[in-house]
């Protein structure tokens, strides 16, 4: 990790933030969010400490209506929390290759530790950093499930830095 060692800042053009969920049980629905801003630190002894900042309005499952609903008080209500924050405090290389990264995820006011599994690429002065992780959303207090939707939503992340 010491490779990557220094200032990071997020690309929020180049990055993208899907979901996968179940609506009636077994439809299947996809999202996006909109990445707004972040950045990374990493040390020579291979810390980490970054953020990355999504606009929680941004959602988007192409249904308007649903859409709209999502982000009411029933779920999002991103008049009160317009952002969704993950908090990167540390990182492990594990031996498959891949960085374990250990944090914190701020949904609707509520934050609860979080870690994720990444691939980290690097080429001169960008990275990326891919992550697909499992989000019970109820754990975030976001509990309104009629007509069958998932509690249980998978979210995938691409984000790319580049070194200022």
């Amino acid at each position: 990790m010491s490779t990557y060692a220094g200032s990071w800042t997020l690309d929020p053009d180049r990055t993208s933030i899907t979901f996968h969920t179940k609506a009636m049980w077994v439809l299947p629905v996809k999202g996006t969010f909109r990445a707004l801003e972040g950045a990374g630190e990493v040390g020579a002894d291979g810390s980490l400490s970054g953020t990355l900042v999504i606009d929680a309005a941004s959602i988007d499952t192409g249904n308007k209506k649903r859409d709209d609903h999502l982000r009411n008080a029933d779920f999002l209500e991103v008049t009160a929390h317009p952002a969704i924050t993950f908090t990167a405090t540390g990182a492990v290389a594990t031996p498959a290759g891949k960085v374990e990264v250990t944090g914190e995820l701020t949904v609707h006011g509520r934050t609860k530790p979080l870690t994720l599994l990444a691939e980290v690429s690097a080429t001169g002065d960008s990275a990326t950093v891919s992550t697909e992780v499992e989000i019970d959303r109820s754990l975030w207090g976001l509990t309104w499930a009629q007509m069958g939707a998932g509690l249980k939503n998978r979210a995938v992340v691409t984000a790319h830095f580049h070194r200022p």
